[in-house]
């Protein structure tokens, strides 16, 4: 899990370091980026519990459904957090730290989400 945590944030970090300021490819970007850990981490804990395929399933649906709810609630504080500072034009063309942080903040939040979610079905198994 921690790999897919470190490999989530240096793709979140790539792609704000290198990304584009787009208002279509950049989000675009990062929602794939969230899809691909989602389901990283749906995989990595049907593999390692040897799960059957209707387990796999849930869990898929289970990590999506967490980390969707995950990373809504944390993109209303980005926007609670970002409409406090005097930002002139958006958090990509200003090149704030922010982005970065916040990037990577959304990697180890969707992991964490997706993960919790996974531990809550698991109680009910």
């Amino acid at each position: 899990m921690k790999t897919i945590a470190l490999l989530a944030v240096m793709a979140m970090f790539l792609q704000a370091l290198i990304g584009t300021q787009s208002s279509v490819g950049g989000p675009m970007t990062m929602l794939f980026i969230v899809f691909v850990t989602m389901l990283a981490v749906a995989v990595y804990e049907a593999w390692v519990k040897k799960r059957g395929a209707p387990g796999w399933i849930v869990n898929i649906v289970a990590s999506l459904i967490g980390g969707f709810v995950v990373v809504s609630i944390g993109g209303m504080a980005m926007e609670t957090i970002l409409s406090n500072l005097k930002l002139e034009g958006s958090l990509a063309s200003s090149g704030h730290p922010l982005l970065y942080v916040s990037a990577a903040g959304m990697a180890i939040v969707t992991v964490l989400g997706s993960w919790a979610t996974l531990q809550i079905v698991n109680r009910f198994r």
